[in-house]
């Protein structure tokens, strides 16, 4: 099997989180990639040895590898959001045009998804999706890493919700601000990027 290879990200000084928070949380990143390799690695020994007795073993890490597979993923948009520095949405921009063509306002759907972002209970994800079947964005919650995904979508912007992303700068009580600046430090254009790449 080939490994799995952790992404860098030439991410710049950030407003609000600090180089602290994203050196640990990189480092998180990275954790993600190696348990992966790792549970690939120990799948194949299994199926090698004893497939049968080792039916039950096999089950549970494939079980898991949603979750590290999920956690590497959901970090590599998180991450790269922020490479170039801030950059705004173009009026004119393809990705405003198909959040207004279904949420009608940009800034409206931003509130939006501010506001799932801070009132959803436990820990996950707030996302934007695109859905190549029906060529339409969507908005969801991801519990933890891997529960709720849309089927068949690719994300096209991930907002991390775990407190290790920002309690460290923030406390649990500062969820709104840590909201406020994740979107101030966006870069739009690989935002957009990613949706055209998820169209090709």
């Amino acid at each position: 099997m080939n490994p799995f290879t952790a992404k860098t990200f030439k991410v710049p000084k950030l407003k609000g989180i600090s180089d602290k928070t994203l050196e640990e949380h990189l480092k998180l990143y990275q954790g993600y990639v190696k348990n992966l390799n790792l549970i690939y690695e120990k799948m194949g020994q299994y199926a090698k040895a004893d497939l049968a007795g080792n039916s039950y073993a096999l089950s549970e890490l494939t079980r898991r590898m949603s979750f590290e597979f999920n956690g590497m993923r959901n970090h590599e948009v998180y991450f790269a959001s922020f490479e170039g520095g801030p950059k705004a949405l173009a009026a004119d921009s393809s990705l405003r045009s198909a959040i207004e063509a279904e949420w009608m306002d940009f800034d409206g759907w931003v509130g939006g998804f501010k506001t799932l972002a801070t009132t959803t209970r436990g820990i996950g994800w707030a996302a934007l999706w695109y859905d190549p079947v029906a060529d339409r964005l969507l908005t969801t919650w991801v519990d933890e890493q891997h529960l709720g995904l849309p089927n068949g979508c690719t994300m096209i912007l991930g907002l991390d919700m775990w407190e290790h992303s920002y309690v460290a700068d923030y406390q649990p009580s500062g969820k709104k601000q840590y909201v406020e600046d994740f979107f101030a430090n966006l870069n739009w254009e690989v935002i957009e990027e990613n949706l055209k790449r998820a169209k090709r």
